[in-house]
């Protein structure tokens, strides 16, 4: 995700810590999620989900847990979706909520348990053995807030981010039961292959993760079907007043969707551009299409793969900056998954890094990489120094969890500024050519999986002595 309030830069590398286990790269077996969901053009979506689950891990698992986000737009909810410093702006028409209900689930007993209802449990019949497969269904009734957020009505459009049951992350404790955090992004899911049915209402346009198969229409409704392999998530953004432009790039389809965007045509060339420049620097782009999309949006902007939303609150140069941050997300979160919730640094830090680097190569765009590693160096600062003035000591470790941030701005400071300065100073130590092997090495390694940190810091110190220069960054010893 881009934070609206600054263009920062971020990145870093994390301590050593356990890998997660992830779904197997493109050819391998993988999970399938068959999705099928009707939007009644108000306030609610029904949908039910079947997952066809593959066992990648190295155990047997007695039962299988899935991420409620939709519940933490519930009223009473212990955790907002919604920070404090963007909560005028997200709820454009005072205080609304949603839930996230389960009708029902075949595959095994269920129940909603979590620290805050946003787990389901479905306990299977008899365990389930590595490299084995099981199937489980849910029915969901998904009730929208009026918010410009990830999922909800926004003014002028709907957000279907994170809009149904998806499996959580398996780690070396099990699974990963991440509660909603109002700070950062806390989603960590495995790839999986996606097929997805939606029905809307007619004057409805669709922008989706995945590349549209069929749309067919009567009786005042259209179904939309999709198709996506290899992915973390699937999001889709409706609005009645999308106009449409695409291209080709290095034979990815790009679409801009937008509504109110008199730079329409520059949103769409830096899209594509920036995918092309990725693609020739760290790997190929996995997916057919990348559909961009102006929506409502309290934030610069969120990733999604294959879809990305851009706030329509931005003007140009921010809509710009950050079309090329969320699009470096489908190579470092797409793509190579993470924790983003206990690294924050190791996904939006390269982002912002991976950001910095096309602009580098880009001058035309009015951003250099003086120009973007000085506003980082002099927002750290202040940040620094009030933090220190109001708290007796500023807390400058980047290895923590998103809920031991204080707030929207210590997290960009950290996850974003500091993390860009690190990776600066990794890339002096490792040489450009070094450096740009080293992000290859991780991309190629790692694509289709979720990374470990010290699986990012070991490309990297594969081509410089550069470990002491982690350590001293993420557990806040560098003095910048």
């Amino acid at each position: 995700m881009k934070k609206a309030i600054v263009i920062v830069t971020a990145a870093a590398v994390c301590a050593l810590s356990a890998p997660l286990y992830g779904c197997a790269p493109e050819g391998e077996e993988t999970s399938k999620y068959t999705i099928e969901a009707t939007y009644d053009g108000g306030n609610k979506l029904t949908g039910s989900v079947k997952l066809s689950f593959y066992n990648d891990t190295d155990n047997a698992l007695n039962s299988l847990k899935f991420n409620l986000w939709g519940n933490a737009y519930r009223e009473g909810a212990l955790s907002s979706p919604i920070s404090d410093a963007t909560t005028a702006q997200a709820y454009y028409d005072g205080r609304s909520y949603g839930q996230m209900e389960i009708v029902g689930a075949d595959g095994g007993e269920w129940q909603v348990c979590g620290d805050d209802r946003n787990i389901l449990e479905i306990t299977l019949p008899s365990a389930i053995y590595p490299d084995e497969r099981t199937e489980v269904s849910i029915d969901y009734e998904l009730t929208l807030a009026n918010v410009n957020h990830r999922t909800g009505v926004a003014e002028r459009s709907v957000n279907l981010g994170n809009f149904y049951p998806i499996l959580c992350a398996y780690g070396q404790s099990g699974w990963l039961e991440y509660t909603y955090c109002p700070t950062g992004d806390p989603f960590v899911s495995d790839v999986a292959d996606y097929s997805v049915e939606l029905t809307i209402p007619q004057d409805y346009t669709a922008a989706a993760s995945g590349a549209l198969k069929e749309r067919t229409e009567g009786n005042g409704q259209a179904i939309c079907r999709y198709e996506l392999s290899c992915a973390r998530d699937f999001a889709i953004v409706l609005s009645r007043e999308f106009e449409v432009l695409s291209c080709d790039a290095g034979g990815v389809t790009v679409n801009y969707y937008y509504y109110d965007d008199d730079s329409a045509q520059d949103c769409l060339d830096v899209a594509a551009e920036s995918l092309e420049y990725f693609a020739n620097t760290f790997g190929d782009y996995p997916y057919p299409t990348l559909s961009v999309v102006q929506t409502g949006f309290c934030q610069g902007g969120m990733e999604y793969p294959a879809l990305t939303m851009i706030s329509d609150n931005c003007d140009r140069t921010t809509a710009i900056y950050t079309i090329v941050h969320e699009n470096a997300h489908q190579w470092w979160y797409a793509a190579v998954g993470s924790d983003g919730y206990a690294h924050s640094w190791q996904d939006e830090g390269l982002a912002e890094y991976s950001t910095l680097m096309f602009f580098e190569n880009t001058p035309e765009y009015g951003f250099t990489k003086t120009g973007l590693l000085g506003s980082a160096t002099k927002a750290y600062r202040a940040y620094f120094s009030v933090y220190n003035q109001l708290f007796e000591g500023a807390d400058t470790k980047m290895e923590r969890t998103l809920d031991e941030f204080s707030g929207d701005y210590e997290y960009a400071n950290i996850a974003y500024n500091k993390a860009l300065l690190m990776f600066d100073a990794v890339r002096s130590a490792c040489g450009d050519d070094g450096f740009l092997a080293a992000l290859r090495e991780y991309f190629d390694e790692y694509t289709g999986r979720i990374a470990p940190p010290e699986g990012l810091i070991a490309a990297f110190c594969r081509r410089a002595d550069c470990e002491g220069l982690f350590d001293s960054f993420l557990e806040g010893k560098v003095i910048i």
